[in-house]
């Protein structure tokens, strides 16, 4: 049976593979695209207790990708 796991793309280039393994691709996707709304969540709060150092127009919002590993 295919495991799922998901790896988080960022706009500066750089990639982190999440260590969670999921059974399905789209349960690998939801929990991805939560990720990534943890993440708009953080930038706006960053934005609201400075938002001289924390420009939301600085946010670009992750990428993912779902990928099969082998069990």
């Amino acid at each position: 049976m295919a495991k799922y796991k998901i790896i988080l793309h960022y706009s500066d280039g750089t990639s982190e593979e999440e260590d969670d393994i999921f059974d399905s691709e789209q349960s690998a996707a939801d929990y991805a695209n939560y990720l990534i709304g943890c993440a708009q969540t953080g930038a706006e709060i960053l934005h609201m207790s400075n938002p001289g150092d924390y420009s939301l127009d600085d946010y670009e919002e992750p990428e993912y990708e779902v990928v099969e590993i082998d069990d």
